[in-house]
């Protein structure tokens, strides 16, 4: 068995059951979440032949900032919860492996130490009803070295999880999340994910951090267009993990129309959501995407390994995704094209 297929049943061991089911829950009945790795496996390759392969080149840029790789780190809360160092240990790990790691604006480490790992890192961001909160948190995330500011924008309100049973939030201990949210006397209301976004928000962001905004939480065409037009620097193809609306279309299915549609804009796609294999990551760069993001599977290597587990997770995936480039015939990323994959079968 591959070890990162063993990640999530050795995480489980380690996790209290609450916060393990938190990890890898969807919301409501679970269809999104259930439908995303097998959305991925479901396309099938036209590999080319007779082309040399004898040397395989993963490295690219992501918003200008070089990676061994293009696999890359989600945004993901609670990770104190996996190990005690949390994002810590998760940046040594990212940093080790030469990519990018995305950082929660609920996240239980500050964000000037992240600086002390040597990790390129962007912020994720809830813009919330108190705007003097997000304005802050930017300012403090500017100054300790972000390099993006992630919008998240599918979160209007949280989606609802049916739990049964104690929660993570039971469990959660003071300095576990939220450590860079402003001092100050601040309500539940002004906490609240804010639900009168427009696209104007993405001007805002950019205006106020210098920083090029990647909008997260896209599975439309059309929406990716009005992000562009806002002055988007990057889309990522998102349904939260299936933990927002579910029975939203797999992000497989989704990104070759948000592909098309930002096809010449200079705007750089991304996705993430059940992407487990090399082979994963082959469909996903030739429907268009400069890199993926994984999100679960980093938290399962941090739970199992630490630091050294989140560095095997991304080279294995690099290596894997070596082995099916050459496979394919092409030698890099950047040779790849929508011709290589034929139409998705059904689920």
């Amino acid at each position: 068995m591959r070890w990162i297929d063993g990640l999530e049943g050795a995480a489980g061991e380690r996790l209290p059951e609450a916060v393990h089911r938190y990890f890898r829950q969807g919301s409501a009945a679970g269809v999104s979440v259930g439908e995303a790795v097998a959305a991925w496996s479901a396309y099938r390759f036209r590999p080319r032949v007779l082309n040399d392969v004898s040397s395989i080149d993963l490295k690219t840029t992501v918003l200008g900032v070089p990676v061994d790789a293009p696999i890359l780190v989600a945004p993901s809360t609670m990770q104190r919860m996996a190990d005690p160092e949390g994002e810590l240990a998760m940046a040594r790990g990212v940093s080790a492996a030469g990519s990018v790691l995305g950082v929660s604006s609920n996240a239980g480490t500050k964000f000037a130490e992240l600086g002390t790992t040597g990790v390129p890192w962007w912020l994720q961001i809830y813009v919330v009803r108190n705007r003097e909160i997000t304005r802050q948190m930017l300012d403090a995330a500017v100054e300790a070295g972000a390099r993006a500011i992630v919008l998240t924008v599918d979160t209007p309100v949280v989606g609802r999880k049916e739990d049964d049973g104690p929660t993570v939030w039971d469990l959660v201990q003071p300095g576990q999340l939220l450590a860079n949210l402003p001092v100050g006397e601040w309500t539940n209301d002004d906490l609240a994910k804010a639900d009168d976004l427009n696209p104007d928000v993405i001007g805002w962001l950019a205006e106020r951090t210098g920083l090029p905004v990647v909008v997260k939480g896209v599975l439309r065409g059309d929406d990716a267009k009005r992000c562009a037009d806002a002055g988007a620097g990057g889309i990522i193809v998102s349904n939260h993990g299936g933990r927002q609306l579910d029975g939203s279309i797999p992000t497989a299915q989704a990104l070759p129309e948000v592909a098309e549609a930002l096809a010449g804009s200079g705007v750089e796609l991304y996705v993430d959501g059940g992407i487990r294999r090399g082979e994963h990551i082959l469909t996903a760069l030739a429907l268009g995407a400069r890199a993926v993001f994984v999100g679960r599977p980093a938290l399962w290597a941090l739970t199992v390994e630490s630091a050294p587990g989140v560095t095997r997770l991304l080279t294995d995936l690099a290596e894997e995704l070596a082995h099916a480039l050459r496979l394919s015939g092409h030698s890099s990323p950047s040779s790849l094209t929508p011709d290589l994959i034929t139409s998705i079968t059904n689920l």
